[in-house]
Parts: structure tokens; sequence; C-alpha cells
């Protein structure tokens, strides 16, 4: 074989490379499109909370939302066969910002449900996905804490639309939510640049809820203990 058909071949070779890997993150993308869809229809649903009426139909919202969530186990199940085992990081930038959605609306879910802070375990299992990165398609850390981070935007959001709806114990308990959120994120000497910018925020949310509770504690609103 003459010089020219080796590199002919060496770079046929290169072709065929490319286009697995192409096709591959194109399969990969249409899964994430479809674990994309059910996470807004799932943020719809929780949204609605926000409704001058949606405080007193929490719970109806939580249990369409259940359905929904296998959904995304069986789309997960199918994005975690087609990533090839050891590869998670060299494509997770395909899922990475809607692992965190999901991860918000886990917690979200829980929290409205119960007022209390989902773990990482229990995300994983909600979404169909491992902790252990060594057991292949995973929840990250970094994704983990981020959605937590997003919760507590929306808890401070909530807490104002509370009280037009008249509910003025719940930021009350948002606040002691959020606060204690805070004390935690504290503990940890975050080395991501994007999740400790996005932590800078949570003072700004924290304050929000706050404020909220001073305004409702000087109108002579705030509940007895």
């Amino acid at each position: 074989m003459t010089t020219e058909n080796n590199i002919t071949q060496i770079f046929s070779d290169f072709q065929q490379y490319l286009e697995n890997e192409q096709q591959l993150r194109e399969d990969i993308r249409s899964v994430v499109r479809d674990v994309e869809q059910t996470a807004r229809e799932i943020l719809t649903q929780l949204h609605s909370v926000h409704q001058p009426d949606g405080i007193k139909s929490v719970s109806i919202f939580c249990e369409k939302c259940v359905p929904m969530f296998e959904t995304i186990r069986q789309n997960m199940g199918v994005l975690g066969a087609k990533v090839p085992a050891n590869q998670y990081y060299r494509y997770n930038d395909q899922w990475r910002f809607v692992i965190q959605r999901l991860a918000f609306l886990s917690a979200y879910l829980t929290y409205l449900q119960s007022e209390t802070l989902v773990t990482r375990e229990t995300v994983a299992q909600m979404i169909g996905v491992k902790v252990d990165r060594q057991q292949g398609f995973h929840l990250d850390l970094d994704d983990y804490l981020m959605g937590l981070l997003q919760l507590a935007s929306e808890l401070s959001r909530l807490a104002v639309n509370s009280v037009t709806a008249g509910d003025y114990g719940r930021p009350m308990r948002i606040a002691k939510f959020v606060g204690e959120l805070d004390s935690g994120f504290r503990l940890l000497n975050l080395k991501n640049d994007s999740l400790r910018k996005r932590f800078d925020g949570l003072k700004y949310d924290l304050k929000k809820v706050e404020e909220v509770v001073y305004d409702l504690t000087i109108r002579g609103l705030k509940p007895a203990e």
C-alpha cells in the first residue's frame, strides 16, 4: 500500500469516527428534548401554586406531577443507555441544564408536599438515575446543589404570593427553611464557579423572604406560634 493510500485510509477512519460521534450526540439530544418537554409540563403544574387560588390547591398540583416523573424516569433510562460507559462527562453538557432543572423540580415538589429538604438520594430515585458515579449515569453533586439554589429562589417568590393569597403562616415557615438552607451552604467550600456565583444569590432570596416576614410582623399579621 502506498503512502497516499495509507493517509486516505487514516482520514477515512477519522471521518467515520466523526460521523458516529455526531450521530450519538444527535440521539442523545433527541432524548434530552423529550425530558425537557416533560420537565416544562411539571414546572407548569408547580407554577400554578402562584395563582390567586393556587395555595389552596397545592396537593392537587402535586398529584398531577407524580405520573410525569414516571415519564422522566423512563426517558432518563433511555438516555443513560445511550451514553457509553465511563463517558458521562464527555457528553454531560447536553443534559446538565435539564438535570439541574429536574433536581429543582424534585426539591420543589418535595417541599410542597412535606416542607422538608429532599436528599440527593431521593432526587436520584425520583428522576431515575444513580447517585454513585461508579454505577453509571448519575446525579452529579453540583447539579443537585444547583437545584436547591433554584428552590430557594422559587420559595422566595412563593412567600410573596402566599401573602397575596391570605396565607400568612407559610412565609414564616419558608423563612425558617431558606435560612437553614443558607446555613447549610455556608458550610461548603464551593469550587465550582457557576455554583458559587449562584450561591451568592441565595442571600438575596433569604433577604426577600425576611422582608415579607418583617412586613407581616409590623402589620400585626404574623400568626401566633
